[in-house]
């Protein structure tokens, strides 16, 4: 998800939010399904919000 995305799912379902947080990672949506490097990337980019998955696993 990129902040537009993110900017838009904010103003498009407010109430349903209720205050919860959208996490943006900035990746840019120019991978294939499953491709290793956005793998790696998502992993990396998760860490710190999921402690429970190893960047490099």
């Amino acid at each position: 998800m990129e902040r537009t995305h993110r900017n838009k799912v904010q103003r498009h379902f407010r109430r349903s939010l209720n205050g919860k947080r959208i996490v943006c990672l900035d990746i840019p949506d120019d991978y294939g399904f499953m491709q290793p490097e956005l793998v790696a990337l998502l992993r990396a980019r998760m860490a710190r919000h999921l402690p429970t998955i190893a960047p490099d696993e």
